[in-house]
């Protein structure tokens, strides 16, 4: 049996991170519908029903047993101002144990890019990964053109550890990624094979909730 969290909400200077909710699925779909061209590049081919009613329902319903159980925080970025929700970022595959450790991702709604709401994101999920779930590593992939999101990454602690061949098919390809790592105490200076950009979608997670890729 496992005990039920309180509702989990991340506060910044701009937006509420928070649990998906059924009520988010009217505003999700027309999203994900107006920045298609934007996002596919990036993210994994997706089923013609992962829009429907349906899907969603099993979607929030994994993130909430996901949080409960520890294995994952699926969080969608909403406006404080507006309660506008502008994409997502799930740190997902916990690992406990020696390794103290998880996977990030995360993706944008078009309109919502380059205005520096991802970066805000993912400094709070940082943060609370760290000082709230006790983690000591965050990971992180993308494709090696993905200069908008290598650039977040690096502005934001995560440093280059290397090439992955073949590490997730996206947009019906195998597609080598380069990987980044955040760790909660780390002396490395910038890393040899870095680059700069400012903010599409990283590669996703294991899991497959909205966090869509690149």
């Amino acid at each position: 049996m496992f005990r039920r969290r309180p509702r989990l909400k991340l506060l910044s200077e701009r937006l509420i991170l928070r649990l998906p909710d059924m009520a988010d699925h009217a505003e999700w779909v027309m999203l994900r519908e107006n920045s298609t061209e934007f996002l596919e590049r990036w993210e994994p081919v997706r089923a013609s029903e992962q829009t429907s009613r349906r899907s969603f329902r099993n979607r929030v319903y994994w993130a909430e047993r996901s949080l409960e159980q520890d294995r994952a925080v699926p969080l969608f970025l909403t406006l404080r101002a507006t309660g506008t929700l502008l994409g997502g970022i799930t740190l997902d595959n916990i690992r406990r144990g020696p390794s103290q450790a998880a996977t990030v991702g995360y993706w944008i709604g078009a309109q919502h890019a380059r205005h520096g709401y991802m970066r805000e994101a993912l400094q709070s999920v940082v943060r609370y990964a760290f000082s709230d779930l006790g983690l000591s590593r965050i990971e992180a992939a993308t494709l090696p053109e993905n200069a908008p999101s290598r650039g977040l990454l690096e502005s934001t602690g995560f440093k280059y550890e290397g090439v992955a061949q073949s590490y997730l098919q996206i947009a019906g390809r195998w597609r080598t990624h380069v990987l980044y790592a955040n760790l909660r105490s780390d002396r490395r200076g910038r890393v040899e094979g870095a680059s700069a950009g400012a903010h599409a979608p990283s590669a996703p997670p294991a899991s497959g909730f909205p966090r869509l890729s690149g």
